[in-house]
């Protein structure tokens, strides 16, 4: 699979497989049992450094003059390593080699506010800093849509001077003096007819964060009356630079990496990442970990979605200590859909229904429906998966499913409208192709019932009705959870943010619902995940460095930790493994009084704690580090904002931390240690 690199000025780069080549690649694949990995080699050397010949000449000890043709990528602007195509054995003789760090596979990895950002106390109003405008956010995602207002540069001067980058080429992608850059990469596979080989976002999701965490104010913002008012960013006048790393098929490790690569040299300030991977990993074989290790060095926060797997424990995906992990609350608003079946009984369930239904339709059960010419049975089909539906049954109809699903196989099948049952809770709403409810398993067993009952089975579904949600904020079931899967000493989530019901920025070529066939055509969508409650910290964050440019990402860290609003074990059974130090609260971060700073000596101190050896440490760092009895730090001692202890019984738990406290506030400030809402015995 030969990689084509092409360059059409000093800034934008893509990198794509040809379709000739790809083609050959996979039947080479096929053939010898190669697949990428990544292999990792730490900091990038100084002085003159060309990683083509270091990476080709540590390939050749393995295949010879062929060396190159198994080489993929390199890495080299901020640190160092490769992508080669390798067999398992091959990958085995590159483990032992010394310049190596770790090697892993390239996987893929998943993409997980007219309200949200007024909910957390931060008013349109709030005390902003002309430094806001030099602040530039780096969002990886699946690209941006740039023709929004929001992403109108009306009133913005050039971009900073410390932006090493310029941004212009592409046929239908321009930028502007707000969003100041734009990347995309394709390390693997080819572009399918969903995807836009170009910065532009094609699906949504890159649009959404974007412009919760940086968006221009725009008025009249709504999903078609829905979540209506003026829709912002957390910093208007802050800079975008995209990088493109997530299509149709996911967000491959190398392309993760490669624009880690390029945005901490090309100058951006934070990194918002709302991608998560399937599973837990070790910090320096996860493609995430390792670029936010070496932004961290180079001074850069990134800020990362906890993941879409909760309520269980350690389910927690991007838990480095040196970024920071997001959870998803909830904000003050809900929708709730009802559904109006023929026997007069009214059920009300949640979803996002802008569809009007003024008449009763036929009401089937999916599990009656079978598309047996299909190869289906009611297996199958009471869950209503794509095709397993018998159109002639079907269309017409409102059909019940047993589960919950997108919604498209009730539209292939060409129903009216879904209703859905559902064992989970009922705190999230979400968009489907179709007028839909989502109702929980009592209301979908009496509709089972009714539909049993009769030969003559109608229902209509209502539009939506947005109301006040006076239970909030809390952490949202899907939001995941602690404890920290590599170090359960060390507190993940760290922090909580809105990431329920946000209304922000959509491509108007993407479907409300994300489901081919959806024809409705949007400015803006509501959208709920750990996905949103990531921009939501970002621009908190930004927030911050707008105030203290010169704060490491640690000081930012702790300013937002111990700023945070608390929030009530009564509602997170969790606690603190759900929502970590709390709600976000950028009006207080500002000024937090004391911050726990830590550096990259402080994170190398707890990596030798953690077992890892004097000679790794090096080569990921590029110093000479020793890890001695001296400098091995444990996870309770590593300066963090939170504490956490870990113990198994339940009658005696001791726990000592050292902390160092640096006073960012006035010098003639006095500060007093209290211990408040503490379980009894604490």
């Amino acid at each position: 699979m030969d990689l084509i690199v092409a360059r059409k000025n000093s800034f934008i780069w893509f990198v794509l497989l040809g379709l000739i080549c790809s083609l050959v690649s996979t039947a080479a694949v096929e053939d010898d049992g190669r697949k990428e990995y990544i292999v990792y080699m730490g900091a990038k050397p100084p002085g003159d450094f060309s990683a083509y010949d270091t990476h080709t000449n540590i390939l050749q000890e393995i295949f010879g003059s062929k060396a190159s043709t198994f080489l993929v990528h390199s890495f080299e602007r901020s640190f160092n390593g490769f992508v080669a195509k390798l067999t398992q054995e091959e990958m085995q003789q590159m483990t032992g080699m010394d310049e190596v760090v770790t090697i892993f596979p390239n996987e893929k990895k998943h993409l997980l506010t007219t309200r949200s950002w007024d909910f957390v106390g931060f008013p349109q109003q709030v005390k902003r800093t002309s430094v806001e405008s030099d602040v530039i956010i780096g969002v990886f995602d699946n690209g941006i849509w740039p023709k929004s207002d929001s992403f109108n540069d009306k009133g913005f001067g050039p971009p900073p001077s410390k932006w090493m980058e310029s941004c212009q080429g592409f046929s239908n992608f321009t930028c502007n003096n707000k969003i100041i850059g734009a990347k995309y990469y394709r390390s693997f596979g080819q572009f399918t007819q969903e995807d836009m080989p170009s910065p532009r976002d094609s699906e949504g999701h890159g649009t959404h964060t974007a412009s919760t965490a940086a968006g221009g104010l725009v008025n009249m913002a709504s999903l078609m009356g829905y979540a209506s008012g003026t829709a912002r960013g957390g910093v208007p006048s802050a800079r975008i630079a995209v990088y493109k790393i997530c299509w149709s098929d996911g967000c491959n490790d190398a392309d993760i990496l490669v624009a880690f690569d390029d945005a901490i040299a090309d100058g951006v300030d934070i990194i918002s990442l709302s991608v998560e991977g399937k599973t837990s990993k070790d910090y320096f074989a996860d493609s995430i970990a390792i670029g936010a290790f070496h932004a961290m060095k180079n001074g850069i926060l990134t800020s990362n979605a906890a993941g879409n797997d909760g309520p269980n424990f350690f389910t927690v995906r991007n838990f480095s200590p040196w970024s920071l992990s997001v959870a998803a609350t909830t904000i003050d608003r809900k929708f709730l859909t009802k559904a109006q079946l023929g026997g007069s009984n009214v059920y009300e369930g949640d979803s996002i229904n802008t569809f009007e239904q003024n008449e009763m339709y036929p009401l089937i059960y999916g599990g009656d429906a079978p598309n047996t010419a299909g190869g289906f049975t009611s297996r199958e089909s009471r869950s209503c998966l794509p095709k397993s539906l018998n159109p002639e049954l079907v269309k017409g109809k409102i059909v019940f499913c047993n589960r919950e699903t997108s919604g498209k196989g009730a539209l292939l099948a060409g129903a009216v409208g879904t209703l859905m049952a559902d064992t989970r809770p009922q705190d999230s709403s979400r968009s489907y192709p179709l007028p839909a409810s989502r109702l929980s398993s009592q209301d979908g067993n009496n509709i089972y019932n009714y539909i049993n009952s009769t030969s003559n089975a109608t229902a209509s579904i209502l539009k939506s009705t947005e109301v006040k949600d006076t239970t909030a904020p809390f952490v949202v079931s899907f939001s995941s959870r602690g404890p920290n899967p590599a170090t359960p000493d060390i507190l993940k989530p760290d922090i909580a943010a809105p990431g329920v019901n946000i209304l922000a920025v959509w491509p108007p070529i993407s479907p409300v619902s994300g489901v081919k066939g959806d024809s409705r055509s949007v400015l803006y969508n509501i959208k709920s995940g750990t996905s949103m409650a990531c921009p939501h910290a970002t621009g908190a964050a930004a927030y911050v460095k707008s105030f203290h440019p010169t704060w490491s990402p640690g000081a930012i860290k702790s300013a937002l930790m111990t700023t945070a609003t608390p929030m009530s074990a009564e509602q997170n059974a969790e606690a603190e493994l759900a929502y970590g130090a709390g709600n976000i609260n950028p009006t207080k971060s500002v000024d937090p009084g004391l911050v726990y700073d830590a550096d990259e000596t402080d994170y190398i101190n707890f990596l030798c704690g953690e077992g890892y050896s004097s000679g790794a440490l090096q080569r990921i760092t590029g110093e000479n580090v020793v890890c001695s009895a001296a400098t091995s730090g444990t996870a309770e001692n590593l300066n963090y904002p939170s504490f956490t202890v870990i113990s198994s019984d339940m009658k005696s738990i001791i726990g000592m931390f050292n902390r160092t406290a640096t006073n960012v506030g006035s010098s003639e400030s006095t500060y007093k240690a209290t211990v408040s809402g503490a379980p009894e015995g604490l």
